[in-house]
């Protein structure tokens, strides 16, 4: 009897230790899989402010909240089976699928540019919602726009997850996917919330008695848009450098190494310029690359998509 007890905690104690070992496994995963998402995360964090623009303070904190759970359902409801189930039967699926999501970031990152060099009617759309009369559907519209915007951007967040834990046993594969989904959205719309109320924050301590606390108030409301432009430039330089990465290291894993050399070689001779901090060289010199590669594809498919939409349109039914 006592043996069978002593057997028994033995039995116990394994599977606790090997119960740890997978929580410590699914964390640093985790850890890795959201270093690597970083660049959709920001550009995330940056475009999702404007979708508040135009409407009432007092609906600003709910609307995030909409989009946010939106995005929760995104990715643990459609996103999560989805990865899984290509995780588990169809793996040679998921560096392609990354491709084709890295070729989007470089076609918006690019697109971002564009806009930024020679303004055009991308914001058409934008307008036309916010000239909506009824607060109600102008405030629906912009939460399933938000919503859509963040599915795409979701998308990448997790195949990006899958193909850093690919590997791994189908077990660990959901628990990461779902660990990293929760733990970015709640990061990113806890930013957004902070980012579009500080502007509020400020005007309230601007009318403060305390001179300091006044002072303080006013820099926070001259900040903030610039904040947010900078925001914005961060996120498409993110969006453009990822984009670039995914593309390069997706053709070397499908057999064409030719980026990948190029880009290495030049990246080597960068670094020996100078003995201090080389390695910061190095990868400084990759990712300037890697986004000058994302921009070229970008302005391919950005003439591509322009060229092709007339024909498009024509061969679509026209709605009536």
């Amino acid at each position: 009897m006592a043996t069978g007890l002593i057997a028994l905690l033995d039995d116990v104690a394994a599977i606790a230790k090997l119960a740890a070992a997978s929580l410590d496994d699914i964390a640093a995963q985790t850890a890795k899989a959201g270093a690597k998402a970083a660049g959709v995360v920001i550009d995330d964090a940056a475009v999702t402010p404007r979708y508040v623009v135009g409407l009432s303070p007092a609906r600003e904190l709910p609307i995030i909240a909409k989009i946010a759970l939106g995005s929760l359902k995104n990715k643990l409801l459609y996103l999560l089976p989805a990865g899984i189930f290509l995780g588990y039967f169809a793996p040679w699926a998921i560096t392609p699928l990354l491709m084709v999501g890295g070729l989007y970031l470089c076609y918006e990152g690019a697109e971002k540019l564009y806009e930024a060099v020679m303004p055009h009617d991308a914001h058409e759309h934008e307008a036309a919602v916010s000239g909506t009369s009824d607060p109600v559907a102008m405030e629906n519209q912009k939460v399933s726009g938000a919503i859509r915007t963040d599915f795409i951007l979701s998308a990448e967040i997790m195949a990006l997850t899958l193909a850093n834990v690919a590997a791994s046993n189908i077990y660990t594969q959901a628990a990461v996917l779902a660990s990293v989904g929760i733990l970015i959205t709640l990061a990113v719309y806890g930013v957004v919330a902070l980012i579009v109320k500080a502007d509020d924050a400020g005007l309230a301590l601007a009318g403060s008695s305390v001179g300091l606390l006044r002072a303080f108030g006013r820099g926070l409301v001259v900040s903030v848009p610039v904040f947010l432009s900078i925001l914005a430039m961060i996120g498409t330089a993110a969006m453009l450098w990822v984009g670039g990465s995914i593309l390069v290291h997706g053709m070397a894993e499908l057999g064409y190494h030719g980026p990948e050399h190029v880009i290495e070689r030049i990246a080597g001779g960068v670094s020996t310029v100078s003995a201090y901090l080389p390695e910061a060289l190095h990868w400084t010199t990759t990712s300037a690359l890697q986004a000058v590669l994302a921009i070229l594809v970008g302005g391919v498919t950005i003439f591509l998509v322009h060229a092709s939409a007339p024909l498009i349109r024509r061969l679509l039914p026209q709605s009536q």
